[in-house]
């Protein structure tokens, strides 16, 4: 059998942990004066990767939102 058709007690989905750390990271620079940016950019993000993993995500026009975040050699 293979192991993905085996029952699981926990929902598998992607990581999107990646994208959420950059997003509230790039927003919040280390300065307590973007604490609240950077909150209001995670419950964005959080709320566009819900919509994803129910496959209900339209899209953002958000242009932090479409950059890439592939970065050559990168290891997980």
């Amino acid at each position: 059998m293979h192991v993905s058709n085996i029952p699981k007690p926990w929902y598998l989905s992607f990581s999107f942990g990646r994208a959420l750390q950059f997003s509230c990271l790039h927003a919040w620079k280390g300065l307590d004066q973007n604490i609240k940016a950077a909150q209001d950019v995670l419950m964005v993000r959080a709320k566009a990767n819900s919509e994803a993993t129910l496959g209900t995500y339209a899209g953002s026009d958000d242009p932090e939102a479409k950059k890439s975040l592939y970065t050559k050699n990168y290891v997980y």
